[in-house]
C-alpha cells in the first residue's frame, strides 16, 4: 500500500512542478522594462499557410536595453511577421525599414508597472489555484485507496505528505511572484 501512496505523493509532486515551470514561462513573457526575446514567446507568423512560432521565421538579437531586432530568413515575411506582433497586442509597434524590423520598448511609468505587478499577482493567483486542484485530487485518490483498505493512520499521513508538497509549492509561486514584482518596480 505505500507504494500506492508514494505514486499519488509523486505525481502530484510532478504536476505541481509543471505548474510552476508554466509559471515562471508567463512570467517570462511580463516585460519589466528590458528587452527579451521571450517577450515574442508564443507569437505565431503565417509562413506558406502554416503557423509557425517567430523565432522559427526569423533571427530574434537584443540591440541594447530597450530594443528587439528581427531579421526574417526571407524578405517577403517582413509584413506577416509585422502583422503578427501588433495582433499578439504585446504593446510594442513593429518598426520595419525594408531589411529588419525593430521593436522599441518604451520606458515604464509608474501606472504601467503596478498594472504589470496585478498581471503577475494574477498569474500568481492562477499557479496556486492549479495547485491546490492537484492537491484536492491526490486527496481524493488517497481517500479512494482508503475505501479499498488504505489503513486511516496511512490515509492521514499521506494526506500530510500531500499538504506539504502544497506548502511547499506555494511558498515558490509567492517567491517568484516577489522576485517579478521587485524586478518589475526596480527603476
Amino acid at each position: 500500500m505505500s507504494e500506492v501512496i508514494d505514486n499519488i505523493a509523486g505525481d502530484t509532486g510532478s504536476q505541481m512542478k509543471k505548474a510552476i515551470s508554466h509559471l515562471e514561462t508567463e512570467l517570462s513573457r511580463i516585460r519589466a522594462g528590458k528587452a527579451t526575446p521571450q517577450i515574442l514567446d508564443g507569437i505565431s507568423v503565417d509562413y506558406y499557410g502554416n503557423a509557425t512560432p517567430l523565432n522559427q521565421v526569423a533571427n530574434v538579437t537584443i540591440a541594447d536595453a530597450r530594443t528587439i531586432t528581427l531579421q526574417p530568413w526571407e524578405k517577403n515575411m517582413l509584413a506577416p511577421i509585422e502583422r503578427a506582433i501588433i495582433a499578439s497586442n504585446i504593446g510594442l509597434n513593429p518598426q520595419n525599414d525594408g531589411n529588419i524590423i525593430r521593436l522599441f520598448l518604451p520606458p515604464l511609468t509608474e501606472e504601467r508597472r503596478k498594472e504589470l505587478v496585478k498581471r503577475v499577482n494574477g498569474e500568481g493567483e492562477q499557479a496556486k489555484i492549479s495547485i491546490r486542484n492537484i492537491r484536492r485530487d491526490a486527496i481524493e485518490q488517497i481517500k479512494k485507496e482508503q475505501k479499498d483498505g488504505l489503513s486511516e493512520d496511512a490515509a492521514k499521513d499521506a494526506e500530510g505528505r500531500i499538504q506539504g508538497l502544497t506548502d511547499k509549492y506555494i511558498a515558490l509561486v509567492d517567491q517568484h511572484c516577489k522576485d517579478k514584482d521587485k524586478e518589475i518596480m526596480t527603476i
